[in-house]
């Protein structure tokens, strides 16, 4: 053979091994299905969102230990944008574009989910939110598996009107839209209940605030005047703990002035001392608290996929278990992880939650729960003092806003509209606000 055959089939043989190992890659590749999770593992936020992470690495696990999805194993690929709203749309367009997930698990703050919004809607990718929010939103590419306002706010604030009998009220939140928005209804709801401007007092502090010290003086103040008095916390993050310390500085208790949180849950708790929280509320749709089988098994997975038997479980928690097994059936269902298929399918899917019942996603892309509101014990855990009879639908508009109460989201087709007017029988287009 000469020479110049020798080379040339060397080259050959090169470039075929070369094919050979890319094609090995992507096959190995195909063989698993990606799942995107997008939470702060740092920043003002990583207090309540890391442990969002290590439920989904958990749900995750079990449902490959189960054989996986569609005859392939699940792989959890993991972001960290980090508490910084634009990072989130820049991690979330490196989930979809660079590693392919089939779907994304994540956010906790609505400014995040507004950033990763249009991102998911331009590629066509899927996002499970996990958290409270303030509604006034659907979208066909994501699924809102935590409370609307109707299923947390508007409850507590009735709790707290018909059984505690508050009648001056106090919305302390952070500066971002899901306070901003989740008052606005709140105020809304108030004053058709008869409650007076004057008997309203709004507050809202940036992430991360730590001086509480003249703002919880104020609220101190304001509800000095004889009349029963209540706040209504959706202040968020790490800012939760020196708030709650300064209340106990300042002696302020349940008896006095009670308040209702919707973003402290046990998870926050047990990062601080509660004797002075004993009494205090939370609305929340799950607390650790909930005897149900379904809940003894899943807290004992959970502690011991964790290794710590200390380690507590939490309403998002609760809502990443609900989401991700209606992923896993819709998928199921479609035969595919393709996106449209997955959106189609997913509607009207009923899996177990945590208390002992089903949630349905409904055609809005919200979900149907009971709703709760937890009282604090010492041990940092929540007594259950109210619940719904029966689950409650989420409503992806307010009844209470002017420019909601005529607006639905209904995905399936032939309306396939997430804000469609039901008085002028149209359906708009535009960025949902």
């Amino acid at each position: 053979m000469s020479i110049l055959k020798s080379k040339f089939k060397t080259l050959v043989l090169s470039v075929a091994a070369i094919i050979a190992l890319s094609t090995s890659s992507l096959t190995q590749a195909a063989d698993t299905i990606k799942v995107g999770i997008l939470h702060s593992l740092s920043g003002t936020m990583a207090i309540s969102e890391t442990t969002l992470k290590d439920t989904m690495l958990m749900l995750i696990e079990k449902q490959n230990e189960k054989g996986g999805l569609l005859g392939k194993q699940l792989e959890a690929v993991v972001v960290d944008p980090a508490s910084n709203w634009p990072l989130f749309a820049e991690k979330a367009r490196e989930l979809l574009s660079k590693h392919k997930v089939a779907a994304i698990f994540g956010n906790w703050t609505s400014v995040s989910r507004k950033s990763v919004l249009p991102v998911v809607e331009e590629l066509n990718g899927l996002l499970f939110y996990p958290v409270q929010y303030e509604g006034e939103e659907s979208s066909k590419n994501v699924f809102y598996t935590g409370a609307a306002p109707n299923q947390q706010a508007i409850p507590a604030v009735d709790y707290l009107m018909n059984d505690i009998g508050a009648k001056r009220w106090v919305l302390a939140g952070t500066d971002y839209v899901y306070p901003r928005t989740t008052n606005k209804i709140l105020e809304a709801y108030l004053k058709s209940k008869g409650v007076p401007e004057k008997d309203i007092m709004i507050n809202y502090t940036p992430f991360g605030h730590s001086d509480w010290q003249s703002i919880v003086s104020d609220i101190k103040k304001f509800g000095s005047t004889g009349v029963k008095t209540a706040v209504v916390s959706t202040i968020n993050g790490d800012a939760n703990v020196p708030f709650y310390k300064e209340l106990g500085n300042q002696g302020i208790s349940a008896e006095d002035i009670p308040v209702v949180a919707f973003s402290v849950g046990e998870e926050e708790l047990s990062g601080i001392d509660t004797k002075p929280l004993v009494g205090h509320l939370a609305a929340w749709n799950y607390f650790m608290s909930v005897d149900a089988p379904a809940n003894d098994e899943f807290i004992e997975a959970w502690q011991t996929f964790i290794e710590s038997e200390e380690r507590v479980s939490n309403d998002p928690m609760e809502a990443h278990y609900i989401g991700f097994n209606m992923w896993v059936k819709a998928v199921e269902k479609a035969g595919t992880t393709n996106s449209d298929a997955v959106q189609a399918a997913i509607i009207g899917v009923s899996v177990p939650n945590l208390t002992g019942g089903y949630s349905s996603m409904m055609p809005n892309h919200h979900i149907t729960k009971p709703v709760l509101i937890g009282e604090i014990q010492d041990d940092g855990q929540f007594e259950v003092v109210w619940q719904t009879s029966n689950l409650v639908a989420g409503d992806a508009w307010s009844d209470f806003l002017p420019g909601s109460k005529d607006i639905i989201a209904d995905w399936r087709a032939p309306l396939s509209c997430g804000n469609y007017n039901v008085k002028t029988a149209k359906c708009s287009r535009q960025n949902y606000e």
